[in-house]
């Protein structure tokens, strides 16, 4: 906050704000919190101070109404975020601001925030994005037309909000409202060392890797993930490059080739983007528990949230989250099978050690 911020503040004698600041007045040599009932005091006469103990090195002592070293303020709880939550959710189209959902728990600016980002790892506005985003995929399916959906939905600009709406669905609004229509889906399936496997690209990247006992049982799975999309085989125009990429994925599940770099259509919620680039990073042949995720994004109470994100992967090896398990040192689950995931880690195991898989 600046100084301005701060005077309003003292001014208003807002509570929200106890806690978050002290301010000295010169004159009568005391600190005092922003709500102090005491008659105020001039301006020119007043200090601000982040802490009661800078406030004290200044020569200051506490005010005896106010008593700024007495802890009164509301602490944050989980009950509180669940409540801004359902709130948020419920109201996505109407003007939210910080300071009257902070007014709704009886919390500052700052203790919100804070709660916000150490139980969901983002900021109310990201939250309160994401729950308009949902509201737009819902209004889509029904609204009279794009633009209505996106101010239903509590997005206040048309051309500002389509290029992120574009990344965040993975198609245009346009095409989203039609289920996909028009979003052109090539694959091909093969034989790998796991099994049979179906690749799925957009003209943006891999968007869909999946294994299966049967290509009538992979055919059916990308249907139901794309249920309006034009799903077609591989033309014979592009059919090279996705011959490439099968032969790079046989590559790697033998050990040859540690690394899978192909390009990628990656669809998901921010925290699950976030999950899905930190699997990116760990190193061939290491595995992490869900909990040692969470703490590397700095969301050290999601683990259970990071086993979901793992678990709706859908573009499995290159978003490698066979290399999570749990922190007992057991598999866990893995939506290709627990016997393909141990396979995977031991592949990746022997080949960092050196040796060759045996035969």
């Amino acid at each position: 906050m600046n100084k301005d911020a701060m005077w309003q503040a003292v001014r208003a004698r807002d509570t929200r704000f106890d806690g978050e600041f002290f301010y000295g007045v010169l004159t009568t040599g005391v600190f005092c919190r922003p709500s102090c009932p005491s008659r105020q005091a001039l301006r020119k006469n007043v200090r601000f101070y982040a802490t009661a103990v800078a406030a004290s090195k200044d020569g200051l002592r506490p005010c005896k109404r106010c008593k700024p070293l007495e802890s009164t303020a509301k602490t944050p709880t989980l009950e509180n975020l669940l409540a801004l939550c359902r709130f948020i959710d419920a109201h996505p189209e109407e003007e939210l601001t910080l300071n009257a959902l902070c007014r709704r728990v009886g919390l500052s600016t700052f203790q919100v925030h804070r709660m916000f980002k150490a139980f969901l790892t983002v900021t109310p506005k990201e939250y309160i994005e994401q729950a308009r985003l949902a509201a737009l995929k819902r209004n889509l399916r029904s609204a009279p037309s794009v633009t209505h959906a996106i101010y239903d939905a509590g997005f206040g600009s048309v051309s500002v909000i389509y290029g992120r709406l574009d990344r965040q669905l993975g198609m245009t609004p346009k095409k989203y409202r039609s289920g996909g229509a028009g979003v052109s889906i090539s694959f091909a399936i093969g034989d790998t060392a796991l099994g049979r496997v179906l690749i799925g690209a957009t003209d943006r990247g891999v968007c869909y890797l999946q294994f299966g006992d049967s290509d009538g049982e992979l055919l059916e799975q990308l249907a139901r993930e794309y249920p309006q999309a034009e799903i077609a085989p591989m033309p014979e125009t592009t059919r090279g490059q996705f011959d490439d990429w099968m032969s790079a994925l046989g590559s790697h599940l033998t050990g040859a080739t540690p690394r899978l770099d192909l390009p990628l259509d990656i669809r998901g919620t921010a925290f699950q983007r976030k999950v899905w680039d930190f699997l990116r990073c760990i190193p061939y042949g290491d595995v992490m528990s869900y909990t040692e995720v969470a703490q590397a994004i700095n969301a050290p109470t999601a683990a259970r949230a990071v086993a979901n994100a793992c678990a709706k992967n859908r573009i499995g090896l290159l978003i490698p989250c066979h290399r999570v398990i749990r922190g007992d040192g057991t598999l866990g689950g893995y939506r290709w099978g627990t016997a393909r995931k141990r396979t995977l880690i031991d592949v990746e195991r022997r080949h960092r050690a050196g040796t060759e898989p045996e035969q």
